[in-house]
């Protein structure tokens, strides 16, 4: 059974997308973090997520649980979830015109031979954002969209008008590398596994 560590309706969606089978357990984790690598963030916080979730469902037989974190990095600036409508507009001005960098740790833990495994990597993403205008920012901010994103913008929503390229995975933008996970978990024969689970259900 798989476990996704994560209440974001992104990261359930592109799990859904594809096929997945799974449950969805937040973990309630201390996500502070001061590595000043981007990468490295990321990755220690979906190792957290993934370790708590993992130690508190030992009940479930079998249980794959996915953490997962994502941040924004523009130069050496890390921005999270903007906390009210002024935060969101510092955001969003300070990431258009420019090239920024949209980090993603994953974290897989799952039990095999008697043994508790994990595998925790990282995707970058370089996100180019076409300039904007004083009013193009402020409306955007009343949109209401920023306020759960990383970075203060969804790249899936109403902000793509303003995204002029990316260099990487798309969907690593939107909170979860879905190719890199289908790829690693079909190295570690996870996929295997969870494909027989659901043939035997």
């Amino acid at each position: 059974m798989i476990i996704l560590a994560s209440a974001s309706p992104r990261r359930q969606e592109l799990m859904r997308q594809a096929g997945f089978e799974f449950a969805v357990r937040p973990a309630e984790v201390d996500e502070t973090n001061t590595d000043p690598s981007p990468a490295k963030r990321v990755e220690e916080l979906s190792a957290r997520k993934a370790r708590h979730v993992y130690e508190t469902s030992r009940e479930i037989e079998d249980c794959i649980v996915i953490g997962s974190d994502t941040l924004v990095a523009s130069g050496e600036t890390i921005l999270g979830k903007p906390k009210d409508r002024d935060e969101a507009i510092e955001m969003i001005r300070r990431i258009a015109g420019t090239t920024h960098e949209v980090h993603t740790g994953v974290t897989v833990m799952w039990r095999e031979d008697g043994k508790d495994r994990s595998c925790t990597w990282s995707e970058t993403t370089e996100v180019e954002v076409y300039p904007m205008t004083e009013e193009e920012i402020a409306a955007y901010a009343d949109s209401g969209e920023p306020y759960d994103k990383a970075g203060g913008y969804g790249i899936q929503g109403a902000f793509a008008v303003y995204v002029k390229g990316i260099r990487g995975d798309y969907n690593n933008v939107v909170g979860l590398p879905l190719a890199s996970l289908w790829q690693r978990m079909k190295k570690l024969g996870l996929l295997e596994k969870v494909m027989e689970e659901r043939f035997d259900g």
